[in-house]
C-alpha cells in the first residue's frame, strides 16, 4: 500500500492500492486543516485502509506543525481511539 500524500488540487489526502484511492477532504483555515470527509472504496474495505489513511494524515499535519479540527466522524472516532493524538486539534473551524 502507498504512503498518504496529499493532493492540494483536490483538497484530499489520498492512499491508493490496487486502482483504489481512499481519501480524507479537507479544507485549510489557515494554520489549520478542517477534515471534513472521509472514503475508503469497497475494493479497500476491511483492511485497515481507513485507520493507516487517517494515522498518515495526522503524522504529516503533525510534521507540518497544522492544527485539525475533525468534521468527520471517522477522524473524530480515530482520535477518540488514540489519545495521543488529541495535542492537534484546535478550535472550531
Amino acid at each position: 500500500m502507498e504512503e498518504v500524500r496529499d493532493n492540494p488540487a483536490m483538497s484530499r489526502f489520498e492512499m491508493a492500492e490496487g486502482g483504489s484511492t481512499a481519501f480524507v477532504a479537507y479544507r485549510r483555515d489557515g494554520n489549520r486543516m478542517v477534515l471534513t470527509h472521509t472514503e475508503v472504496p469497497e475494493a479497500m474495505a476491511g483492511q485497515g485502509t481507513g485507520s493507516k489513511l487517517v494515522r498518515g494524515v495526522l503524522d504529516h499535519l503533525r510534521s507540518d506543525d497544522i492544527g485539525i479540527v475533525p468534521r468527520c466522524d471517522i477522524v473524530a472516532g480515530y482520535i477518540e481511539r488514540h489519545p495521543e493524538y488529541r495535542d492537534l486539534l484546535v478550535g472550531p473551524g
